[in-house]
């Protein structure tokens, strides 16, 4: 009788999981066919030969880099201090970080306007990375240091009794254990810089600085858009994240459903 119920639970679940993944598969068709709309494969084309497109390439690879190390590096070390370390208003203090979650960003979009005016910062890449930093730490703090804190405080009191510091307990004993928590905020830091859209618009007003995700204006004319242009622009642009995940995705899955369950 078990075997039969686990059966069915098992025909239940791939049911299931099957009409997720026609949900989640559906837009990435639709976007494929459209375009190919009209010339075709000329559209991957005229994309690909747009005389501008290394040049967004790069600003969105300065961008994304620049978000992936200033995100990472101030996430581990205030995740190892929330999780390991005892300091005075440490709870308050990381639920301030956490009410980040609940602000959307274009709340503060005239807080930060006049911010990155008055230090000048337009046409910057700072003025993008900042932002955007900013905005991913709450959420990627939580799953670091939920992370952190299924890691066994006895490894770091062994190393404090070989003589290492808080510092070198966190080079030596806590980054290699957390590889796959680490895939994860790179992965969904490169997410949010890579498809960044609004703050590009806003703050990289001159078109050398502008990022990859304004290409498909350039097949907009006069409230004219070429459809199928536009549409190869965008599965374009989508490439560089389907390759990350592909490459990363066992680490992935297993640090998102570590950081969340611990």
């Amino acid at each position: 009788m078990n075997a039969i119920f686990g059966k069915r639970n098992t025909l239940f679940a791939q049911l299931a999981l099957s009409l997720f993944a026609i949900v989640f598969a559906a837009p990435l068709v639709l976007t494929a066919r459209v375009s190919l709309q009209g010339e075709g494969l000329g559209n991957y084309s005229a994309v690909i030969t747009q005389p501008l497109l290394p040049q967004f390439f790069l600003n969105s690879a300065i961008v994304t880099a620049g978000t992936i190390l200033l995100t990472y590096a101030i996430t581990v070390l205030a995740a190892y201090a929330f999780s390991k370390l005892d300091f005075a208003g440490k709870g308050l203090l990381f639920n301030a970080v956490l009410a980040g979650l609940t602000m959307p960003g274009v709340a503060v979009i005239l807080p930060m306007f006049i911010v990155v005016r008055r230090l000048n910062l337009f046409d910057n890449y700072l003025a993008v990375i900042l932002p955007l930093t900013a905005f991913g730490l709450p959420f990627a703090l939580l799953q670091m240091r939920n992370f952190l804190d299924g890691v066994p405080n006895e490894l770091l009191d062994a190393g404090r009794i070989d003589g290492c510091n808080s510092f070198t307990c966190l080079t030596k004993i806590v980054l290699p254990l957390i590889k796959p928590i680490t895939v994860v905020v790179i992965l969904l830091t490169f997410l949010g810089a890579w498809n960044e859209y609004f703050l590009g618009l806003v703050f990289m007003q001159d078109e050398s600085r502008q990022l990859i995700t304004q290409l498909p204006q350039y097949f907009i004319q006069e409230r004219v858009q070429d459809t199928g242009k536009v549409f190869a622009a965008l599965v374009q642009i989508s490439q560089p994240v389907r390759v990350a995940y592909l490459s990363l995705q066992r680490y992935f899955e297993d640090g998102l459903i570590s950081g969340s369950l611990k």
